[in-house]
């Protein structure tokens, strides 16, 4: 499966962004999906995963009540609604199709990235 996010951009603290990963393929809904970031000089960290059904997601603590993952089969396209931004939350967001995980290596596709940066 391929994936493209976009979405992303300089905003100011506290306010709401939402990205988006398009996925192309017939076999987007034998996936698990998850969001993915890394900042600068930082290693790529676990953000959000959602079950190929969308029934079960989970989240880093460190964005848990604030993003939420969901995913729309029928589109083929997975969302990330990240409320409360806060400057921590600068990095480069991936997409990335695999198990349901927090880990990258069992992720095998991934999109380009989507850069989103938090400053006042």
């Amino acid at each position: 499966v391929q994936l493209q996010a976009s979405g992303g951009g300089l905003v100011q603290p506290g306010v709401s962004l939402r990205l988006s990963c398009a996925a192309s393929g017939r076999t987007f809904t034998t996936y698990a999906m998850s969001w993915f970031r890394q900042a600068p000089g930082k290693e790529r960290e676990f953000v959000a995963v959602i079950s190929w059904s969308g029934g079960s997601t989970y989240y880093a603590d460190s964005v848990k009540g604030r993003f939420t993952i969901s995913r729309d089969n029928a589109k083929n396209t997975m969302y990330l609604q990240m409320n409360s931004l806060k400057p921590e939350d600068t990095a480069i967001y991936y997409c990335a199709a695999g198990v349901f995980s927090v880990y990258t290596t069992d992720f095998g596709s991934w999109g380009q990235g989507t850069q989103v940066t938090v400053s006042s």
